[in-house]
């Protein structure tokens, strides 16, 4: 790569002595030179040609001098190198010169040996500047595309680390995976104004994104209405399945705000619908070389996806396996049953989780004796639950085991379509 270097020097002979001393470099094209006879040519030459890398100029010139020079350079936020080669090299003009930016300095008469070692040293400057220019550039691209998936801790860490050593290469690990929808957004969209939808979307992904940064999760898709997080990727979270649960709750919690604001406004949006479970699952960019498509894979991945389909039939807005409800610290909810999901033939227990003053309620002390009765086969669960839904009528999941026992079911096991 050629270094272009701006001579600055009302000497006549300068120009012909410097293409004469450097004529090797020059023709083998690692420097090039251009010339200037004082500070305001040279500032002309520094726009006419951002490309300069290094100027090497005189402190006593006509019109603007060398110091001068630097002070407007200094002023304009330049990045460009200065070697100050002057007749007067007292300390006071080179105390001057090195507050201005100076980048070094040499007296006159020119000793082209040290002008050369001089220049060889600044052009290695130059080049360290330019690399951890183009390295920074680079770490702010990364950190621009991994935004858009990981929180801003994460994405810093993984924007300057080396990706295939963090997580990014497609392995096998254990996550917890939280995944959303929203009832009847199909008809949403069929009905809204596309000003309307378009709003009512940025919005809500958005809001949604920041309570799982909040959490630390890993936005793995949004796919329309839908949203999938993972947690303990691409980075170690021991309290992944901790981290799930509340953030499943604050997002149940920011929806609902969400859902309720815009009916205020004559929208009807639907309930954020939330399943949860943990497990290993493949993990990784699955992108290729061209894009970014950092995901994951597998049978955890489809059992939360049917979790949260589950909900449409529980009446419940979050349902969570027994395998992150065991995993949670000091997991705050009430069990909901033994579901057999579609496409499965084992059960999966799963809960409704709670916030701390729900789950204090004496309504969830009542369904929990409900749900004992129900387990152990006695009678007296459907008395239990009638008595809970009388004076609870707004409990979906009560109602819907209360319907169940009505209709001739009976324990906790229960196929899902």
């Amino acid at each position: 790569m050629t270094v272009t270097i701006l001579v600055v020097d009302d000497e006549p002979d300068l120009h012909e002595l410097v293409l004469q001393k450097f004529h090797k470099r020059i023709r083998e094209r690692a420097v090039a030179f251009m010339f200037a006879h004082d500070g305001i040519e040279a500032l002309r030459s520094i726009e006419a040609h951002p490309h300069i890398d290094l100027i090497v100029a005189d402190i006593n010139m006509p019109r603007m001098d060398g110091l001068s020079l630097l002070e407007k350079l200094q002023e304009a936020d330049t990045t460009k190198s200065t070697i100050i080669v002057s007749a007067y090299g007292d300390m006071n003009n080179i105390r001057t010169a090195m507050n201005r930016g100076a980048f070094d300095f040499l007296t006159k008469p020119i000793n082209f040996s040290d002008l050369e070692i001089t220049i060889d040293k600044t052009i290695r400057h130059i080049e360290r500047l330019r690399e951890a220019r183009r390295r920074q550039a680079e770490a702010e691209r990364a950190h621009a595309s991994l935004s858009r998936y990981f929180s801003p801790q994460i994405a810093s860490r993984l924007a300057s680390a080396n990706a295939e050593s963090d997580g990014m290469e497609v392995h096998w690990r254990d996550v917890a995976v939280i995944f959303t929808d929203i009832t009847g957004f199909t008809s949403l969209v069929e009905a809204a104004q596309p000003d309307v939808l378009s709003e009512l979307l940025n919005e809500y992904v958005g809001g949604m994104t920041d309570v799982v940064f909040a959490h630390e999760g890993t936005v793995a898709k949004v796919i329309g209405d839908a949203v999938q997080v993972l947690f303990n990727a691409p980075g170690e979270q021991p309290d992944f399945a901790s981290r799930a649960v509340a953030c499943a709750l604050d997002l149940d919690s920011w929806a609902e705000e969400f859902r309720l604001r815009w009916k205020t406004k004559g929208v009807s949006f639907g309930t954020t619908r939330i399943g949860v479970h943990a497990g290993p699952a493949l993990v990784g960019n699955f992108g290729g070389r061209r894009f970014f498509d950092y995901t994951a894979y597998g049978d955890t991945i489809n059992t939360a996806a049917r979790l949260e389909a589950a909900n449409k039939v529980l009446g419940t807005r979050i349902c969570v396996s027994a395998t992150i409800a065991g995993a949670t610290h000091e997991f705050r909810g009430r069990p909901i049953g033994d579901l057999i999901l579609r496409g499965r033939s084992e059960p999966l227990r799963a809960f409704e989780p709670l916030q701390a003053a729900a789950f204090r309620a004496a309504t969830t002390m009542q369904y929990s004796a409900a749900f004992a009765k129900l387990e152990a086969g006695d009678a007296t669960a459907i008395p239990a639950f009638a008595g809970l839904v009388s004076t609870n009528a707004d409990d979906p999941l009560a109602g819907f085991h209360l319907k169940r026992l009505l209709n001739g079911a009976r324990g906790v096991r229960m196929q899902l379509e």
